[in-house]
Order: C-alpha cells, then structure tokens, then sequence
C-alpha cells in the first residue's frame, strides 16, 4: 500500500559529505512521524533523527551538529544532510515512516529498502 524509497548513499572519504533522500508513496493520507535508522554489520538498528509532522526533531548523539533531518509534506520526502562524516558512521541507513494509509483509520509503520554509507578513513 505504502513504498519507502531510499536513495543517496554511496563512498565518501571522512570529512566528507552526503545527503539521503526518502520518498514515499502509494495509498497515504497522512505521514506523522519520519526518520532516519542505521544498521552496521553485526550491530542492531539504532536512531539517527527522527522529525515529527510539526517539524520537531531528535537526533542521536552520535550524529548532533553534524546530520540534519527534513521533511516536504508536498513531496512527502525526507532527507538526511550528513556532514563531517566518520568511518563510524559507515552502515546501511533505513527511513521509517509512520502513514496514516486511505480509508483507514489506522496508523501503520513502513521501512525503506535501505542506502548503503560507506566511510572510507
């Protein structure tokens, strides 16, 4: 009903920047909350930003004044500004999303496919 696209990821040298974009699309009516996740081999998903439909965002520590999370409600897209990036921050990043689905009265949680990072020192 509902499709998360991810797209950005790539190589970068540390330092360096990159920026990831989510699109969804299909059967919505509303997003509320959006945000981005990471997985590095061997590790659980963890947080990186989240921002809520009034524009309010959480980031994790890790990633404070360096990534920063947006959103376009026309677009329905949110994108992840990473600059400074570290070897550390070298995973496979997740958008999530949380839709409010047509001729539903139910909220329901998607994920992206997933964008590889890669880091490189």
């Amino acid at each position: 009903q509902v499709q998360l696209v991810e797209s950005g990821g790539g190589l970068v040298q540390a330092g360096g920047s990159l920026r990831l974009s989510c699109a969804a699309s299909g059967s919505i009516f509303s997003i509320n909350d959006m945000g981005w996740y990471r997985q590095a081999p061997g590790k659980q998903r963890d947080l990186v930003a989240t921002i809520t439909s009034g524009g309010s965002t959480n980031y994790a520590d890790y990633v404070k004044g360096r990534f920063t999370i947006a959103r376009d409600d026309a677009k329905n897209t949110v994108s992840l500004q990473m600059n400074s990036l570290e070897p550390e921050d070298t995973a496979v990043y997740y958008c999530k999303a949380i839709v409010g689905v047509l001729f539903s009265n139910k909220l329901y949680q998607y994920w992206g496919q997933g964008t590889q990072v890669t880091v490189s020192s």
